[in-house]
C-alpha cells in the first residue's frame, strides 16, 4: 500500500486516497468534508465521465429530444438557444438520465441494443476518468497547490477491475497512487439503499455478462418481449442481484487498501477526524 504504517500516513507530507463502495454509503459526503477543509483536492469519476468523456454525447442526446419539439427545434435551428447539461459533484442527473433503463419506448425505456451502446460507452468513460486519477492529483498539487487528494469512484468500479489479479493494469494504477478505502456497508444499509432505490429507481452501470443474464432471465420468468418490458420494473428486479453481484468483488478490492464503514463517516466532523480513523485501519 501506498502509506506502510499508522505513523506513515500521519506523517506524510502528501495524503492521497481512493474512496469505493456501493452508491449511497457516503463516498460523496466525506469528499465534501474534506474538500470543504480547504486542504484537499475532491476528483469526482462521475463528474469527468460526465464533463470529458460523455458531455458532447449528453447535451446532443438532450438535444436531439428538443428537435422533436417544433418549437424548440426553430429556436436551436437558429442558435436563439443553447442546451448543456448542469453537472455538478451532488448532481450527476445528466449522466443517469443520459444512461437511461432499456424496455418499453411508451415508458421512457430504449432498445437492448441502444441500452447496451451507452453501457459500453460509460463502461470506457468510467475506466479512462479512473486512469485519470494520477494527472489530477500532479495537477491539484501543481495548479492549485493542494497537498492532499480524495478520488470520489462510482459505484460501478468493482465491474471493470479484476481484484484476484495482482497485475490487474487497472488497480495496480490506482493503488500506486492512492490508498484504496473500501466504503462497507452492513445487511441493514443494504437493505436501506434496496427501499430507496425501490422508491426512486435510477440508472446504473452493469458488467456486460450480468447484465445479459438478468435481462435473459427477467424476459423468460415473465414471458415478454424487449419492447414490453417496465424500465423501472426491470431496474428495481435488477438492484438487489446487482448488488449481492457486486458485494464480493468488493471485498477482493479491499485487500487493495483499508476499510472502514458509513458508520465511521457519519461520526467525522473534520480533516483530522478522518486522518486518524485512516490511521487507525493501518499497521501501528
Amino acid at each position: 500500500m501506498l502509506y506502510s504504517s499508522a505513523q506513515d500516513w500521519r506523517d506524510a507530507p502528501r495524503r492521497k486516497v481512493l474512496v469505493f463502495g456501493m452508491s449511497g454509503l457516503g463516498k460523496t459526503h466525506l469528499s465534501g468534508l474534506l474538500r470543504g477543509s480547504g486542504e484537499w483536492f475532491h476528483y469526482s469519476i462521475d463528474y469527468r465521465i460526465g464533463t470529458r468523456y460523455l458531455g458532447e454525447t449528453i447535451a446532443d442526446n438532450a438535444k436531439a429530444e428538443a428537435m422533436k419539439v417544433p418549437f424548440l427545434r426553430d429556436l436551436l435551428m437558429t442558435d436563439s438557444i443553447y442546451i448543456a447539461s448542469n453537472i455538478t459533484f451532488e448532481n450527476l442527473s445528466p449522466v443517469a438520465t443520459w444512461l437511461g433503463k432499456p424496455g418499453d419506448p411508451a415508458k421512457g425505456g430504449l432498445p437492448m441494443a441502444e441500452y447496451a451502446r451507452r453501457q459500453e460507452a460509460f463502461r470506457q468513460g468510467e475506466i479512462a476518468a479512473l486512469l485519470d486519477t494520477a494527472h489530477f492529483a500532479a495537477r491539484a498539487q501543481n495548479l492549485y497547490g493542494y497537498d492532499h487528494f480524495i478520488c470520489d469512484t462510482g459505484g460501478s468500479i468493482c465491474e471493470w477491475v479484476d481484484a484476484n489479479d495482482p497485475n490487474d493494469p487497472l488497480l495496480q494504477a490506482l493503488s500506486e497512487e492512492c490508498l484504496l478505502v473500501w466504503i462497507k456497508g452492513d445487511a441493514a444499509h443494504t437493505q436501506e439503499l434496496i427501499r430507496r432505490f425501490d422508491r426512486a429507481p435510477k440508472p446504473m452501470a452493469y458488467q456486460p455478462e450480468f447484465l445479459a443474464q438478468v435481462w435473459s432471465r427477467y424476459l423468460s420468468e415473465n414471458n415478454i418481449s424487449e419492447d414490453e418490458v417496465d424500465p423501472d420494473a426491470f431496474v428495481r428486479w435488477t438492484y438487489a442481484q446487482a448488488l449481492s453481484h457486486r458485494q464480493p468483488r468488493y471485498e477482493a478490492m479491499a485487500k487493495w487498501g483499508v476499510t472502514i464503514t458509513p458508520d465511521h463517516i457519519g461520526m467525522l466532523k473534520t480533516e483530522e477526524d478522518f486522518v486518524e480513523l485512516i490511521a487507525n485501519c493501518l499497521p501501528s
